[in-house]
């Protein structure tokens, strides 16, 4: 199974407990490769790099860096290809177009936007307790 995780799920992966720390931790498990993009790395490391993340990275005892480092060394990066626009934010073209490249079968988000395509291409638009549900299954 190959999944593009979309950065909202990513960055509420790693900073706190709950669904998408346990989809984590069962990609890890189950050996269930995870692409991503140099476009959503730095985005990653954008959002991660935000005030309002600051007492999260704190109790985490690591910086914004470490956590962008880490989840590039987990993840495998294509480069995406461009897609027409299917929502109304770019970023979200991207991160289709970067489970195209990666022949994803799921990209997992919490963005309501993007759940609406629900797929393209061959690849599902999942939630995150979806996704949990097929990765552990």
């Amino acid at each position: 199974m190959r999944l593009v995780l979309d950065t909202n799920t990513v960055v509420s992966a790693l900073l706190w407990e709950g669904v998408p720390h346990s989809l984590l931790a069962a990609i890890r498990d189950k050996g269930v490769a995870l692409f991503t993009s140099r476009p959503l790395i730095a985005e990653l490391a954008d959002v991660l790099s935000r005030r309002k993340f600051e007492k999260q990275l704190a109790a985490a005892l690591l910086s914004s860096g470490q956590l962008v480092d880490w989840y590039a060394r987990s993840t495998t990066s294509v480069r995406p290809v461009s897609v027409p626009r299917l929502v109304s934010d770019p970023d979200d073209d991207v991160v289709i177009g970067t489970a195209v490249a990666a022949k994803a079968d799921l990209i997992v988000t919490g963005d309501h936007a993007l759940l609406s395509v629900v797929e393209y291409e061959g690849v599902r638009i999942v939630s995150v307790v979806e996704a949990l549900r097929i990765v552990a299954s």
